[in-house]
């Protein structure tokens, strides 16, 4: 589907590595593997903000038989190597170490912080880069990266959970700000693999909520007669105070036979309210190649129930990826058919929606309201 506004606002060659915090001790070449999956927000002064993950990588990451990967430790950024003959490279993201297998253990070709780039109210042009306020590793739980924000507004304070990569855990962290600007660590609020944690725009009878995707090696099968397919799914989990989460007891979006997606799926936006209920846009995958084709589909929930499913679109997605979007920087494609959408601002008539393009990329995406016929 095809909208009147969607471009893209930030490029990889929109990032000046010479303020990158990786320059403070890393004695290596690196460039800009991508520049995409951005938190989204409105500020006070009523632009708006992208907080874009900086995927920065080794220029040469093969030298002498040996693969490197980027690691913070308490002296400050160093290499890990790994001999090319005991490591499987099949993804341009990652290599996995052929020793742990079968168990997936895996090292990374880049290491991901977090960059602030204020844009105009409309979203369609930058008006600063905030270098000095970028989020970057600063502890062990953080050790391979800080990766892909998701912004809640609440009561006029500012909620941002990122997923933080190390050899301890791969977790979901909490950071809050005042000012939208200036975010503060507030701890690791879940500690399993869970890509996809977005809180609700608002409380529920009083209560934080929000959206969950654990991860694991190991499903059940769903039966015969089962609407659903054994995988991933999003979840619901509800919270007194932000920090400490219950899942709820009801199963909740699930991968259905015969919908757009079969492969995987998880959160996108932050859910917001609507006089209808909670808007949820969430990413569907298809099997495709190594990674899958990513779309973008909707759900809207029950505003004091939102386990209760009102609507749900999964076959037709709102955002797919756009390769005219991308024609002037093919050269630093490495996937294809990826949309991973991150954020959302209501902007009146119409809905302000912020998603990565490729894993390289920050779209910015104007979609009228009339478009989710609620």
């Amino acid at each position: 589907m095809i909208f009147k506004v969607d471009k893209l606002i930030f490029r990889p060659d929109d990032v000046d590595l010479r303020y990158s915090p990786l320059r403070e001790t890393l004695n290596a070449d690196t460039y800009v593997l991508g520049a995409f999956n951005p938190g989204f927000t409105k500020l006070p002064n009523g632009n708006l903000l992208i907080l874009v993950r900086v995927a920065e990588a080794l220029k040469e990451p093969v030298k002498n038989e040996h693969i490197h990967a980027i690691r913070w430790t308490p002296g400050g950024y160093g290499l890990e190597a790994y001999k090319l003959s005991e490591v499987i490279m099949d993804d341009p993201r990652k290599f996995t170490l052929k020793a742990y297998l079968p168990t997936v253990v895996l090292g990374l070709t880049s290491l991901s912080w977090l960059l602030p780039v204020e844009l105009s109210p409309d979203g369609l042009n930058i008006i600063k880069i905030h270098y000095d306020k970028a989020i970057a590793p600063d502890r062990s739980s953080q050790e391979y990266g800080i990766e892909d924000a998701r912004i809640s507004l609440i009561n006029g304070k500012y909620y941002m959970t990122t997923c933080t990569v190390s050899s301890e855990r791969h977790a979901t962290s909490l950071f809050s700000s005042d000012d939208g600007l200036n975010y503060q660590f507030e701890g690791i609020i879940l500690d399993h693999q869970n890509k996809d944690m977005l809180i609700f725009e608002g409380l529920v009878n009083g209560s934080y909520y929000a959206l969950t995707r654990p991860l694991g090696a190991l499903y059940f099968d769903t039966g015969d007669d089962s609407p659903y397919l054994a995988g991933p799914s999003i979840n619901l989990a509800s919270s007194p105070d932000l920090l400490h989460w219950k899942p709820t007891d009801y199963p909740f979006i699930r991968s259905g036979k015969g919908s757009g997606f079969t492969n995987r799926i998880g959160g996108g936006t932050p859910p917001i309210l609507t006089p209808d209920g909670w808007l949820a846009l969430f990413h569907g995958v298809k099997p495709s190649g190594k990674v899958g084709i990513y779309q973008t589909y909707w759900a809207l929930l029950k505003e004091d129930q939102p386990h209760h499913l009102i609507r749900m679109d999964d076959n037709e997605p709102i955002l797919t990826s756009r390769p005219e979007l991308t024609a002037n920087i093919k050269d630093q494609i490495y996937l294809k058919d990826v949309v991973f959408t991150t954020g959302i601002v209501d902007a009146g008539d119409h809905y302000i929606i912020a998603s990565g393009e490729l894993d390289l990329a920050c779209r910015i995406t104007h979609i009228p309201k009339s478009h989710f016929n609620i």
